[in-house]
């Protein structure tokens, strides 16, 4: 087999996995946006972001969860408002040191690129493209891929075919030349096996059981830590 490109998940992959309770990060958001009502307004946003999500999961990404500005327009919130785009900095402030790369992923991702693959992203958000390429240039990982896939403003999402696929066609290279790095099994495994992907698992996300379909995916290998897909894959070539 050549290997010649390797396609990224991001949250609990390219970045360490952290438990975040969800009603907490929409009252970051909902404090300034109402504060009379801030308990409330984070419950509604988190349920609907929870709906949206279970769409995705039980269409199996046919009907992705979409833009996080329909959870606000859903909820006859104006998005252009000073005081939305002031709650929704918040919002993001509050993500910020959960986002942060993993330390090893910048050495995995240079040593791929010397075995000569390409580097793709494909990742299941409801967050704009924009800021997750902000966030790669804070992280200084902005130069090392040839392409990065955000569902948010695809028609599609993981595990659906057409995801995947629209990676590997913009990376120009086929299925079988290709590997998965994923922490999810159903999402990001069982997804990109689908479509002939060699796949690798990195298993430290607190995924709950009922986000997991199928248990029974096997991966291909199992990275322990990030720089073990370097290892694997040089392997593989």
């Amino acid at each position: 087999m050549t290997v010649r490109a390797v396609v990224f998940d991001w949250g609990g992959t390219l970045t360490p996995w952290h438990d975040i309770e969800l009603v907490s990060q929409w009252y970051a958001y909902a404090e300034i946006y109402d504060p009379e009502h801030a308990s409330a307004l984070a419950h509604r946003l988190a349920e609907a972001e929870v709906r949206r999500w279970r769409v995705q999961r039980e269409s199996e990404g046919a009907e992705p969860a979409g833009a996080l500005d329909q959870i606000f327009l859903d909820e006859g919130i104006d998005t252009t408002q000073a005081r939305h785009l002031r709650a929704l900095g918040c919002y993001l402030d509050f993500w910020s040191p959960h986002t942060y790369a993993d330390p090893q992923a910048r050495a995995v991702l240079e040593g791929l690129r010397s075995s000569d693959c390409r580097i793709g992203v494909l990742s299941n958000t409801m967050w704009p493209s924009a800021h997750h390429l902000e966030v790669f240039r804070r992280d200084d990982l902005d130069d090392l891929f040839d392409c990065a896939f955000f569902t948010s403003e695809m028609s599609v999402a993981k595990p659906h075919s057409d995801a995947f696929l629209a990676v590997l066609d913009s990376l120009d290279v086929s299925a079988d030349e290709s590997v998965f790095v994923g922490d999810r099994l159903w999402d990001d495994i069982a997804g990109a096996a689908r479509v002939g992907m060699r796949t690798i698992l990195i298993p430290h996300s607190n995924v709950p059981d009922e986000e997991i379909p199928d248990a029974t995916v096997l991966p291909d290998a199992t990275a322990h830590e990030l720089l073990d897909v370097l290892r694997i894959v040089r392997s593989w070539q």
